[in-house]
């Protein structure tokens, strides 16, 4: 896989797992009522049911761009079409994560750990996510290590970023200024989602 592709990949990647949503409440949530442990098991499980995510999308986009080329690209573009969806109501959000960390009483690290993949296991927008995504990537490179590195690259990000998040709810004052970042947060993933969007239709 080239370079480029790879970057724009680990970009993706990062922001889509940056982007306020259920699965950063859920490690919010742990993280803040049962500690940084708590919150770095929740990190790595969900990072667990996103790399399943990824290596099923990917096998099946495989299947189908060898298969059938043309029904391939008509997933193409309605991916780009979803993700430019995204982008667009990303670039609307008033910042909603203030309203998603919600907190509650502490569980074990098991239970952390299962809400963690759980969260990604049922959340359908994710699978929707990595098909819109992962279309251009499957197409750029077809030898295993390519596709290695597509499942494996989202995997690492989710589950370093959700520690890092997980590592900085735990000191004092936090919590406040990522709150205050979150509406940035949200432009930022917009742009670069209709961005990608556009390269999708481009390449295809």
């Amino acid at each position: 896989m080239a370079l480029s592709i790879w970057l724009s990949l680990l970009m993706i990647s990062l922001l889509g797992a940056m982007s306020p949503g259920p699965s950063l409440a859920m490690v919010a949530k742990h993280s803040l009522t049962g500690g940084r442990w708590h919150g770095i098991a929740t990190a790595w499980a969900h990072a667990c049911g996103v790399g399943l995510y990824a290596l099923l999308v990917i096998l099946g986009l495989a299947t189908l761009l060898h298969q059938s080329p043309t029904l391939f690209k008509l997933i193409s573009y309605a991916g780009a079409a979803y993700l430019a969806y995204l982008g667009m109501n990303a670039l609307r959000s008033k910042g909603g994560i203030a309203d998603k960390l919600a907190t509650g009483q502490a569980a074990s690290l098991a239970e952390a750990a299962r809400d963690g993949i759980m969260i990604s296991l049922l959340n359908p927008k994710l699978g929707l996510y990595f098909i819109a995504l992962f279309s251009q990537f499957v197409a750029a490179g077809s030898d295993l290590s390519s596709r290695a590195m597509v499942v494996a690259t989202p995997f690492m990000v989710d589950g370093l970023w959700y520690t890092l998040v997980a590592c900085l709810l735990s000191q004092a004052g936090v919590l406040q200024r990522l709150r205050q970042q979150a509406q940035w947060i949200d432009r930022l993933s917009g742009v670069v989602l209709i961005l990608l969007a556009c390269r999708v239709i481009w390449s295809s």
